[in-house]
């Protein structure tokens, strides 16, 4: 119960932070400019209050905790292969697989960990890096709760992770396309932002510039996305079932009286 209250005040946080431009006041329209420090100082201890809280309810031990840190490092590792290379982008499957085996908790907090730990290694870090922390925590955590975690198995789980990839490699584009298109405020064009203007109207320019900006990356992403779950799923679901056996995810914690 105290992760996902967790969760659900780190999500709102993200929901304001993403969603601010289209409810904002005419004067407003690069206010919010420099909000991104901000933003990533309160994710800090959000992020920490996740990980404690699904520790609390759930029961780790250090080797659960390591493996985190390995998936983080292993999805920080998978960036660089593709990033910047017409939307392709390898992390994005791992990051699905790992949220289904370790739930939404652990996925998000993966997710976010993870972008942070590939922006220090690309060089990455600016003021997206918060955004796209929340962005990819959450792609983990809806992977997470995906229905069927205990008895879909085979073919079936793998298309259902790859449809997931899929909608989620597109969203991810869509909702971080959000953080950067006010700051074409004032542009003459049909695409760029308008402080103030009716939510509609602000809606359809944004379709537009997500139509003519990102989808030749978001496509590549989720095309790449469901081809590596369908290649690479079986082995990697095993693997890291059998890890967090091992690792004791989910565990209750017991703690015996004082003899």
């Amino acid at each position: 119960m105290r992760s996902l209250v967790a969760l659900a005040l780190v999500s709102a946080v993200g929901v304001v932070a993403f969603g601010w431009p289209l409810l904002a006041d005419p004067g407003s329209g690069l206010a919010h400019s420099s909000d991104a420090p901000w933003l990533f100082a309160a994710l800090l201890p959000m992020l920490l209050a996740v990980v404690v809280a699904t520790i609390a309810d759930t029961g780790l031990d250090a080797k659960a905790v390591a493996m985190l840190g390995v998936l983080a490092a292993a999805g920080a590792a998978l960036r660089p292969l593709g990033a910047g290379t017409a939307g392709i982008e390898p992390m994005f499957f791992l990051m699905v697989l790992a949220g289904r085996v370790l739930g939404p908790g652990f996925g998000f907090t993966l997710g976010a960990v993870s972008m942070f730990a590939s922006a220090l290694l690309t060089g990455g870090v600016g003021p997206w890096m918060p955004f796209q922390m929340l962005a990819m925590g959450w792609v983990s955590f809806g992977a997470g709760l995906l229905p069927g975690a205990r008895a879909l198995r085979g073919r079936r789980e793998l298309a259902l992770l790859a449809g997931y990839g899929v909608v989620s490699s597109v969203l991810y584009g869509t909702v971080m396309n959000l953080q950067g298109w006010p700051y074409l405020a004032g542009l003459t064009s049909g695409v760029s932002y308008v402080p103030g203007a009716a939510v509609p109207a602000n809606l359809a320019r944004f379709a537009a510039y997500c139509l003519t900006t990102s989808l030749g990356f978001d496509l590549p992403r989720a095309a790449v996305t469901a081809v590596l779950t369908f290649a690479l799923g079986t082995p990697i679901l095993k693997a890291l079932r059998r890890a967090t056996r091992r690792a004791a995810f989910g565990a209750e914690g017991e703690f015996a009286p004082p003899v």
